[in-house]
C-alpha cells in the first residue's frame, strides 16, 4: 500500500513539473489606440477601459485594458483568437457588438467609437494671471446631449478631472453647438512661482460619467 502511495506522489510530481515547463508565458503585446476617423480619441488616462475575452477556452475571464489619455492602449498576450468589447460609462457611444482580433506576436489593432461630442480649434493664451481658453464644441452623436464643458489647469501633463489645481465648468445653457466657447481660469497659487502649467479643455454628455478632452498643452508661465 505504502508502494502505491508513493508510486501516486512521484507521478503528481512529474506531471506538475512539466505542466509547469510546458507552461508558456505571455509575451506577445496587443496595442493600438483608440479613434475617431482615425485620429485618437483623448481621455482621462486609465479612466475609460477595453475588455477581452480570449476564445477556445472553457473557463473565460474577462481582461481588462485601461485606455492611457492620449487614447492608447496595450496588453500582454498569449497568441490566440480574442474578442474586444468597447465598455459603456466612455465618452462614446455604447457599442455592443465585439471586434474580434487574432493575436499572433505582437499585433496592432485600432478601436473604432463615435464620440458624443468633440472639441476642436482649442487655443490658450496667458494674459497676466489668467488663461483663457476658446474652442469649438462639435456634436457627433445625434442622440447625445450636452452636460457641461471645462477647462483644467494641472502641474502635470496628466491633467484631467482626478487630477488638476483648477477646473472651471461651463454649463450647456451658456454654450452654443458649432460656435466658439471661452473659458477663463485664474492660475491658482499652487501654480504662480511654476516655470509652467499643462491646461486642457473637457466636454461631457449628459448621463455619462467620463468627458472627451483636448491634447494637454504645455504653457509657459515666465
Amino acid at each position: 500500500m505504502k508502494n502505491k502511495y508513493l508510486i501516486n506522489i512521484i507521478t503528481c510530481i512529474i506531471f506538475i513539473g512539466c505542466s509547469y515547463d510546458n507552461y508558456v508565458q505571455p509575451e506577445s503585446i496587443l496595442s493600438g489606440k483608440v479613434t475617431y476617423k482615425n485620429e485618437p480619441v483623448s481621455v482621462r488616462s486609465n479612466g475609460t477601459q477595453l475588455e477581452l475575452w480570449q476564445d477556445g477556452y472553457a473557463l473565460r475571464a474577462k481582461i481588462p485594458v485601461y485606455i492611457a489619455q492620449d487614447g492608447s492602449y496595450s496588453a500582454i498576450l498569449s497568441d490566440g483568437n480574442y474578442k474586444i468589447v468597447r465598455l459603456s460609462g466612455a465618452p462614446w457611444e455604447n457599442q455592443t457588438d465585439t471586434i474580434s482580433v487574432t493575436v499572433k506576436g505582437n499585433t496592432a489593432l485600432d478601436i473604432p467609437v463615435i464620440p458624443y461630442f468633440i472639441v476642436k480649434n482649442v487655443t490658450f493664451q496667458k494674459t497676466n494671471n489668467e488663461i483663457t481658453t476658446k474652442f469649438v464644441i462639435e456634436k457627433i452623436s445625434q442622440t447625445a446631449n450636452l452636460n457641461l464643458a471645462r477647462l483644467y489647469l494641472g502641474k502635470t501633463l496628466f491633467t484631467d478631472q482626478n487630477n488638476n489645481a483648477t477646473i472651471v465648468t461651463l454649463n450647456a445653457s451658456s454654450i452654443t453647438i458649432g460656435q466658439e466657447v471661452t473659458i477663463k481660469a485664474t492660475i491658482p497659487k499652487s501654480l504662480e512661482s511654476a516655470d509652467y502649467l499643462f491646461a486642457r479643455v473637457g466636454v461631457q454628455a449628459k448621463g455619462v460619467g467620463e468627458l472627451y478632452y483636448s491634447v494637454p498643452q504645455k504653457i509657459h508661465l515666465k
